[in-house]
């Protein structure tokens, strides 16, 4: 069995999915507060200029992966209209749980389906464009999940990738003063969990940078690839086309 990073520590890749599902599970019931306090409300944003981007028209079928409580599922709904479709998925059931209740709550319908992004229940061609924000990073096989998001998608489709990604070196102390010493207090405070959000502070670290995700995307068949930086680099949105 190989090894593979959960946050700073190594382990068996096996054991990844778990540890990461136990923290989700975890943080689900403060994860929307969570988001606001330690981005300072960015993330809304950030997801804003995601939806833009994706361009979506009336009609589009549209895969949200990673989707949580349903902040980019919910905002894609609107665009696509009565007669497109946005599937709402998530690997962790208690975050898949709480954004369908918050969906249905907002009088939104949406197909909810319990999956692995590294293999996915889909047909291949089936999706316009494809979604993942904030997740690709706690996937174990990055490249699998990236080449699957590419089967799904029609010829032409596109891929939005909202992550997390490396800051501009000036900032880069500053952030990382902040990531390991005020993030999992606010954590240990409003969720009571610290250790949850030390481990998202450390896994944004060994994420790929802006580069490096690009190039796994080309290799995934994503014939061009745009890069938007945010917030200094803070988080970034990747943009691929299937080729």
């Amino acid at each position: 069995m190989s090894d593979t990073h959960f946050g700073f520590e190594q382990v068996d890749e096996a054991q990844k999915a778990r540890r990461v599902r136990g923290v989700f599970d975890s943080v689900a019931g403060k994860y929307d507060l969570m988001n606001d306090l330690m981005s300072l409300g960015l993330h809304r944003v950030w997801k804003a200029y995601a939806v833009a981007a994706a361009n979506l028209r009336a009609g589009d079928q549209v895969l949200d992966i990673a989707a949580g409580t349903g902040d980019l599922a919910r905002a894609f709904a609107r665009k696509v209209g009565a007669k497109g479709l946005v599937v709402h998925t998530d690997i962790n059931e208690a975050m898949l749980r709480r954004g369908r209740d918050r969906l249905i709550d907002e009088g939104l319908s949406l197909p909810t389906v319990l999956c692995d992004a590294e293999s996915l229940p889909f047909a291949g061609g089936r999706f316009d464009v494809l979604s993942v924000a904030f997740g690709l990073r706690n996937m174990t096989h990055k490249d699998k999940a990236l080449a699957e998001m590419n089967r799904v998608l029609k010829q032409g489709g596109r891929l939005l990738v909202l992550e997390f990604s490396r800051i501009a070196a000036p900032l880069s102390k500053a952030y990382d003063w902040y990531s390991f010493n005020v993030l999992p207090r606010i954590g240990e405070w409003v969720a009571g969990d610290g250790e949850s959000y030390r481990y998202l502070a450390e896994s944004i670290r060994v994420h790929p940078d802006q580069a490096e995700l690009k190039t796994m995307m080309k290799a995934a068949g994503f014939g061009h690839v745009d890069v938007h930086n945010m917030s200094a680099g803070v988080a970034a949105l990747h943009v691929g086309i299937k080729c």
